[in-house]
């Protein structure tokens, strides 16, 4: 079976494409740089010879490409770290002399030195922020200009799961005028008059890099999605030389879109500066109108209306892609989540890509955003396997001191435009009892989480956290006032002897919804939520049957690289989906309890088995030995369900299991289509079926997402093993190799396989479970064929054009 897709070239301005630069002219330059692990000396000099270089394009990450050791780190997925050097060469038109010219690095991990023309502009530990340097002054206009950037990650052991190594984010050269808005300058708040009315309260900074005063005018206008002109105004203000200033204005809206998780309606701001009549600077912002209330009795409620948070954690990494991962990855990946009833994440635990972000302002996901998982003392990192061995004490923390509040500062500026963010973490688990923080309580109540071992006191003392948490509350609160600051607490009884949680206006708890009731009666003014959460039908119902306890956030969304277990280990797997975005059992359980629209999932395995793992983790397959006991698992949302094998009724009608959230038989086994029914009042609704497979017989390759597409762009191909009749075959470990013709590459193949210490830097892979993913990048013009084969199986491939 083939797939062929016809593209066209598809231009379009898209304000997405500088969503993140907020004044001049941006021009994003990943392509075509020089790069060489291994720290090189006078590799910023312009003279250095680069020639034997590898070249690659940005987003890149070093250490995804391996190889997996298992001398390496289990806490970073058993993946190198260490030095390398980037350098790519910019011309600068001798017309732009007069210009300032700026350049911009969404991410660098960690410790990016930047130099152009053998000038160092300054090192940025935190890999996980964005920053920008001023290049004016070392360039040359009118000629070759060379940028270096040296990225040490040599202390790799420095987290407790994948982080990955390089300019693994977008970069951008800006133009300027030299009175210019500032970075990051623009910054609204919305509020609701009344249900008619809202109004949009901008300030607007502008930065004046001249030796002379100026008077501006800043003129703003906000378009509705069809972009008409709903409300606009003008306001003046005079900035001195050498300094920036600030302009305050307001728009009415009336009859407002509001935006939210069911229509997230999007407005566009369109700011311009002008000197007299003259054009100075201007930029687009993207703004959702949108109130939030928190109330310790009531819970959440977005624009008035109460909901309950249905939220998942993510790390950034994308398996095989490492963490530079492709927009229409993550798309793919918010899209199958938002199909499971998530209506939230939270950025575990550092601020992520700009375009995650913007997705999530586009498909309405509230977003959790977080800064750190330590502060002034590390915690363990593990070297063996997860929590186990002799831990190591790499860490942000060695630069927090200095850092961490300029840090948070650029988070909250970068970030604050966006409808989706509705709060502001400060820390996860930085009270984790004695790791490092200790006090002595643990001596006398359960912290009800393992590795407490009582108060110990050569630990820091926990009364440390109180300060630290109100010096970063006021940083929050100083840049944006309009949500609030949370933290996730993993132990609310240590941490309810200090000021850590008095300085919060939102109390995130991990793992201890035993505490729920009782906090909520000592403390009846403490909003509290699930910060981090297990997958178990009591954590859920714990936020369903409490009006207090607004929502949760489960650990995690998407399987991800790091905290691994012992070697073979990749990551960890408890995720809603796979490391190549597929749906997992636990995800259709998952939307069973958060979805309304009926729905039904049948899985089994055999009964012996047993454990609560294995009744949310049901394979959705029907390949066993005849006569064994198989506990057939549905999932559904239906009132009941009945199950049939071979259209003959097995399992009666059942409602769900009040302890664990699902209805499941144990029948004897024999081959042939397994089907489960729900039901609702009596009336089918909705089926789901399984068919026993037979031996693998072909390969079947679907192209993800149809659309136009660009130089540029990641098409994602699914992958899947059938049998003769066309089901698939979830048992099948084939290897498959896949052939590009054209102007593409492939950029990896994944089988969620965690247990696959191999290499992925070549085209062939086994796939898992049946199925894989294969990431391709459209390269230029022309006409691709991407293959993929198998011996003895039959091949299949994906046609497209790129125009």
């Amino acid at each position: 079976m083939k797939q062929v897709v016809s593209f066209l070239m598809f231009l379009i301005y898209s304000s997405l494409v500088i969503g993140q630069v907020s004044f001049g002219e941006p021009e994003r330059i990943n392509s075509n740089w020089k790069f060489n692990k291994g720290d090189t000396e006078q590799a910023a000099l312009e003279s250095f010879d680069d020639s034997d270089w590898r070249t690659v394009d940005l987003p890149h990450d070093w250490s995804v490409e391996g190889p997996y050791s298992p001398h390496n780190a289990s806490a970073t997925g058993y993946l190198p770290g260490g030095i390398a050097w980037y350098r790519k060469n910019i011309e600068i038109p001798e017309s732009e002399q007069g210009q300032k010219v700026y350049i911009y690095f969404e991410g660098i991990y960690r410790n990016g030195e930047v130099f152009i023309n053998g000038k160092s502009l300054g090192i940025r530990p935190n890999g996980y922020i964005s920053y920008l340097y001023d290049l004016t002054p070392f360039l040359r206009f009118g000629g070759k200009n060379t940028l270096a950037v040296r990225v040490d990650h040599s202390k790799s052991i420095d987290s407790r799961w994948y982080t990955g190594s390089g300019i693994y984010r977008d970069v951008y050269l800006v133009y300027a005028n030299p009175v210019h808005i500032s970075q990051w300058g623009v910054f609204y708040q919305t509020k609701m008059m009344n249900k008619n009315t809202s109004i949009v309260n901008l300030e607007t900074s502008i930065t004046n890099t001249t030796s002379q005063l100026q008077t501006l005018t800043v003129k703003q206008e906000l378009f509705d999605n069809e972009d008409q002109l709903v409300a606009s105004s003008s306001g003046e203000l005079t900035v001195d030389n050498g300094s920036s200033g600030k302009v305050n204005q307001v728009l009415t809206v009336k009859k407002p879109s509001l935006w939210s998780v069911d229509n997230p309606n999007l407005y566009k701001l369109k700011t311009t500066v002008f000197n007299g009549q003259e054009f100075i600077d201007q930029t687009t912002t993207r703004v959702g109108i949108r109130t939030l209330d928190f109330d310790s009795d009531k819970g959440f409620a977005l624009n008035g209306d109460n909901m309950k948070v249905k939220g998942v954690c993510l790390h950034h990494d994308a398996g095989v892609l490492g963490s530079a991962v492709p927009e229409e990855v993550w798309k793919r990946r918010l899209i199958k989540l938002k199909e499971l009833g998530v209506n939230a994440i939270r950025t575990s635990h550092n601020p992520q890509a700009p375009v995650l972000y913007d997705l999530c302002d586009e498909l309405g996901l509230l977003v959790l955003n977080e800064a750190f998982d330590e502060w002034e003392f590390p915690k363990k990192k593990w070297v063996e396997g997860w929590n186990v061995g002799e831990p190591a004490f790499q860490g942000s923390y060695e630069f927090f001191e200095e850092w961490g509040e300029t840090d948070l500062r650029d988070m909250v500026l970068r970030d604050r435009n966006h409808p989706s963010v509705f709060m502001w973490s400060i820390g996860n688990e930085v009270d984790y009892p004695n790791d490092p923080y200790s006090h002595p309580v643990l001596d006398e109540a359960s912290i009800q989480q393992q590795h407490t071992r009582g108060y110990q006191p050569d630990q820091p003392d926990a009364n440390r956290l109180g300060g630290i948490a109100k010096r970063l509350a006021s940083v929050v609160r100083e840049h944006d006032p309009s949500r609030p600051v949370t933290a996730g607490l993993a132990g609310p009884v240590m941490s309810n002897k200090t000021d850590y949680p008095g300085a919060l206006d939102v109390v995130g708890y991990n793992y201890t919804e035993r505490r729920y009731d009782q906090d909520h009666e000592a403390y009846p003014n403490r909003v509290l939520y699930g910060s981090e959460n297990r997958h178990d039908y009591e954590a859920w119902k714990a936020v369903r049957d409490n009006d207090f306890i607004f929502g949760q956030f489960l650990w995690t969304g998407i399987n991800y690289l790091g905290e691994a277990f012992r070697w073979p280990s990749r990551g960890f797997t408890t995720g809603l989906l796979d490391l190549a975005g597929f749906v997992k059992p636990r995800g259709y359980y998952r939307k069973s309890l958060w979805t309304k629209e009926p729905m039904i999932y049948v899985g089994a395995y055999p009964a012996a088995r047993g454990g609560h793992g294995s009744l949310i983790d049901a394979p959705h397959f029907w390949n066993f030995e005849v006569g064994d006991t198989i506990r057939v698992v549905s999932y559904t949302n239906c009132e009941s369900a009945i199950l049939y094998l071979n259209g003959e009724e097995i399992g009666h009608e059942k409602s769900r299991d009040q302890e664990t959230g699902v209805i499941f038989w144990d029948v004897v086994y024999a081959p042939g289509n397994l089907e489960v029914t729900g039901l609702n009042n009596g009336e089918e609704m909705v089926s789901d079926n399984i068919e026993t497979s037979r031996r693998p017989a072909a390969i079947e390759a679907r192209l993800w997402n149809e659309k136009p597409v660009v130089s540029g762009d990641v098409l994602q191909i699914e992958i899947q093993i059938v049998d003769e009749n066309g089901e698939d075959v979830f048992l099948a470990d084939n290897q498959i190799t896949c052939n590009i013709e054209g102007p593409a590459k492939l950029l990896g193949l994944e089988s969620s396989d965690h247990s696959d210490m191999g290499n992925y830097n070549d085209n062939r892979q086994r796939v898992f479970q049946g199925r894989m993913i294969a990431y391709i990048k459209a390269e230029d013009k022309g006409n691709v064929n991407v293959s993929f084969s198998s011996p003895w199986l039959g091949s299949d491939y994906v046609e497209f054009t790129i125009e």
